[in-house]
């Protein structure tokens, strides 16, 4: 096959290659079906996206670009430029025209096109069809694509790896096989608009899922018409529905060969041959086509990276940000406030149980059984008893400990390093610990029975005073632990759970009463028995006195938290009043400054009615707005009152102060700029001598044309208003009056500047040279003009003037009926001075 081979070549000296590779099996100079298939599809899909803002578009690449008008309105509309005027006739040099104008436009933005001829393209030649729209796609869609400082094609690739470069599975090098599996098309989505997918949910493994769902979300949020087929363009090439499948593709492939070689045989035809060989290669080709997938990715690129904002809605968004960021922050206060309860939480459950373990690694080291006798054996095994007791009732406590740390580690706090090496030592201590102590048990159980003899009661107070001690210990914690609210509902959750709190102190008085009876048994046995009253517990460190003080302590925090929670309930109930009577005046002030606003903007553009009259309207507008001042000073002040209470958020409203301040302002800087154009227009007006009736013409032809109704016209648009009031511009008059209406060249002209502007038009009275001129210019340079070309340029009314009062001309070289317009100017501005 001979390589077909296209090369665009530009101004600037950059020269980029890209050819389609040649196969052996291709030697008719055809595109491969499956690649062509794709270049149709995809290269439709991208002119139509273009040809429906004109309101038309394709469905047959080769034939509808035949007579060559699609083919220019679609560079007019890609390129913002317009092109000659087409040939409307239906012969084939008809279109051969209309597509050399189009070859023509595109070689004059520096592309060199290479074996395309309009011929071909008029012949519906399907190759050069596809050649030449991809040679468009390159120059108007890729060409201007500038990443740092590659461009093209290799910047389209640069910034296609930018953008995905965070993702997992994806690896962009190329423009074929790279997006295969959609999830490269997903990632370019999710990175731009992560609201439209969730990019951890999809599957390597599910390419033709991926690829739809891709697909579908540019056409319908991107605007991005589905120009690929996940089937046939990017996943594999189409083939017939199989009623079985094959497990092994090997095997399937193996019986393929020998069917074809089996056939050629049969056939001995080449051409037979060179079939079988095609179809092979087309169910195995595993690599779309790459001109395809650039025309496609290149739509995301322009859809994410060249769109604009309009200003109204860029404002809006910039609000919505606003909001979005201070709520944003009210929620990392909170998290931060969180993070330091937690850390703070942390830090003092961390201390008491350090406080509580030190020394514990010694003291079950130690091997004072080896020389004990009997007695002293079986008492320290009660002792360990004890402390076993001890440890299980410090589980719940490691247990917070850790659950505090973890919390804090997906708070992401910011010293969460010395947190998490504080509670992996406690851990790791915690562990050892019980090492230790299931050690030192084995160690004095394997000695004889243990102490039967000691005393019980020593041992029951040491086992339930330790878990009593410990839930006293937790529940002063709890009921000194800060708390930071925000609102009632807040509040109200942390009164329920103190309540249930309250609900068990009957059972630990309960608890507390049996363990004083145990102690006073032990002080009764001890009397009995002449045991003296100082004798200490051995199995236990905690002293009933120790225990009635914390008791006491108990009682004495129940009620100050009672206190806190309703102080803090009041304070909370103060602050949603404060939100409430600012909404209601908000929600009052913020539409009534909108419907001023509006007031305004109509009466400035009314047409027909005396500017006194509207100049009386805003007056009275003025007067009504001055006279509201005073609401919005009521509303600052409600707004400082929830400044000072420290309320930074407010459900009942979308207003905060700040939009009613620059509304308010915006509002007097309206009224007042308002006011003032109408005493200019009046000035104007009586200056000039200028009649109410010119005056609201003058306002009807601006409104007309100030597109953007923003009181002003931009140049186009002044250029149109000029042309329909009847103006013959040519570009250095265009260019003299655009220097009177727009001297500092800002390239708008204000309704002041166009009032001036027509009212010197207006007063300025024809000459006899400029009458002569513009019969001159009908005629046609000549010294006289004939009957029918007075009628064909002139209305009927003024013709029929013209002809009855116009001499006979005199000069010589003159047709018979030739009249002399020079003669019939000077008498006629004789006439009009007089």
């Amino acid at each position: 096959m001979t390589q077909v081979e296209t090369t665009v070549h530009y101004d600037n000296g950059y020269e980029e290659e890209y050819m389609l590779q040649e196969d052996e099996w291709d030697r008719d100079m055809l595109l491969d079906p499956a690649w062509e298939q794709q270049q149709r599809k995809t290269f439709t899909a991208w002119c139509n996206s273009h040809l429906r803002k004109a309101g038309t578009q394709i469905e047959n690449i080769e034939e509808d670009f035949r007579n060559g008008l699609k083919l220019m309105l679609l560079l007019e509309v890609i390129s913002g430029e317009r092109l000659p005027k087409p040939d409307r006739g239906k012969m084939r040099f008809h279109k051969i025209a209309n597509v050399n104008k189009a070859l023509d436009f595109i070689t004059s933005k520096g592309v060199k096109l290479v074996s395309i001829g309009a011929e071909e393209i008029v012949d519906g030649n399907v190759k050069m069809t596809l050649g030449m729209i991809w040679t468009i796609i390159l120059r108007f869609a890729i060409q201007d694509i500038s990443v740092e400082e590659t461009s093209a094609k290799e910047g389209l690739l640069l910034w296609c790896q930018r953008k995905t470069a965070p993702y997992r599975n994806v690896n962009v090098q190329n423009f074929h096989v790279s997006w295969k599996d959609g999830l490269a098309f997903c990632a370019l989505i999710h990175r731009h608009r992560p609201d439209l997918l969730d990019y951890s949910k999809l599957n390597k493994d599910d390419p033709l899922g991926n690829l739809n769902l891709a697909f579908d979300i540019a056409e319908k949020h991107l605007d991005i018409p589905k120009m690929l087929d996940a089937e046939g363009n990017i996943y594999g090439i189409d083939v017939p529905d199989m009623s079985f499948k094959i497990k092994n593709v090997n095997f399937l492939a193996h019986c393929f060969i020998y069917m074809c070689i089996y056939i050629y045989h049969m056939c001995l035809l080449y051409e037979l041959h060179s079939v079988c060989m095609r179809l092979f290669y087309i169910i195995n080709t595993p690599k779309p086509d790459e001109r395809a997938i650039m025309t496609y990715v290149s739509c995301f690129y322009h859809a994410f990276a060249g769109a604009e904002q309009d200003i109204a809605s860029a404002w809006q968004g910039l609000e919505q940000a606003e909001k979005g960021y201070e709520e944003w922050l009210l929620t990392e206060i909170r998290r931060l406030e969180r993070l330091d309860h937690l850390a703070e939480k942390f830090r003092q459950k961390a201390t008491n149980h350090e406080n509580w373990a030190s020394g514990k690694e010694l003291i079950l080291s130690q091997k004072d059984y080896e020389t004990a006798t009997l007695t002293e054996i079986r008492a320290l095994l009660r002792k360990h008893e004890a402390f076993e007791s001890d440890l299980a009732a410090h589980q719940d406590r490691v247990e917070q400990i850790a659950a505090i740390a973890q919390e804090l580690n997906e708070l992401d706090y910011h010293d969460v390093a010395a947190v998490n090496q504080r509670c992996q030592s406690i851990c790791d201590l915690w562990d050892k610990l019980g090492t230790l102590t299931q050690k030192r048990r084995e160690s004095l159980e394997r000695t004889d029975k243990l102490l039967e003899t000691i005393d019980q009661l020593f041992l029951e107070f040491a086992k339930r005073s330790a878990p009593f001690n410990n839930w006293m210990e937790g529940a002063m914690e709890d009921l000194q632990d800060m708390f930071i609210v925000h609102t009632t509902e807040e509040v109200q959750s942390l009164i329920a759970a103190h309540e249930q709190f309250k609900a068990t102190l009957p059972e630990a008085d309960a608890e507390r009463q049996a363990i004083m009876g145990i102690h006073s048994e032990v002080q009764k046995i001890s009397q009995s028995y002449g045991i003296k009253a100082n004798i200490i517990n051995p199995y236990s460190t905690i002293t009933i006195e120790e225990l009635l003080n914390k008791w006491e302590k108990v009682k004495k925090l129940v009620p100050q938290r009672d206190g806190a929670l309703q102080e803090e309930m009041a304070r909370q109930h103060a602050h949603e009043r404060l939100r409430r009577q600012f909404a209601a005046q908000a929600n009052l002030i913020g539409p009534w400054i909108q419907a001023r606003m509006e007031e305004i903007g109509r009466c400035s553009l009314e047409i027909g009615g005396a500017l006194e009259d509207q100049m009386t309207q805003l007056k009275q507008f003025e007067h009504v707005i001055v006279a509201y001042k005073p609401n919005v000073d009521k509303l600052e002040g409600d707004h400082q009152l929830i400044q000072e209470s420290l309320v930074f958020d407010n459900k009942h409203t979308n207003y905060t102060m700040e939009h009613i301040r620059v509304g308010w302002e915006l509002l007097l800087t309206t009224i007042a700029r308002t006011i003032n154009e109408i005493e200019t227009q009046i000035l104007t007006r009586d200056a000039k001598g200028i009649s109410q009736q010119q005056m609201n013409e003058f306002r009807s032809s601006f409104n007309h044309f100030d597109r953007k109704k923003n009181g002003a016209m931009e140049t186009d648009d002044f250029r149109a208003c000029l042309i329909s009031m009847g103006y013959d511009l040519g570009e250095v008059e265009f260019a003299r009056i655009m220097m009177l209406v727009d001297p500092n060249a800002t390239g708008i002209v204000s309704f002041q500047s166009f009032i001036d502007f027509m009212t010197r038009e207006t007063a300025d009275t024809d000459t006899a040279e400029q009458v002569v001129a513009s019969f001159r210019i009908l005629a046609t340079d000549k010294p006289y003009i004939l009957v029918e070309e007075l009628r064909r340029e002139l209305p009927p009314e003024q013709a029929e003037y013209c002809i009855m009062r116009m001499p006979p001309y005199a000069g010589p070289g003159a047709p018979p009926g030739a009249l002399d317009y020079t003669a019939f100017s000077t008498a006629l501005y004789g006439e009009s001075d007089l």
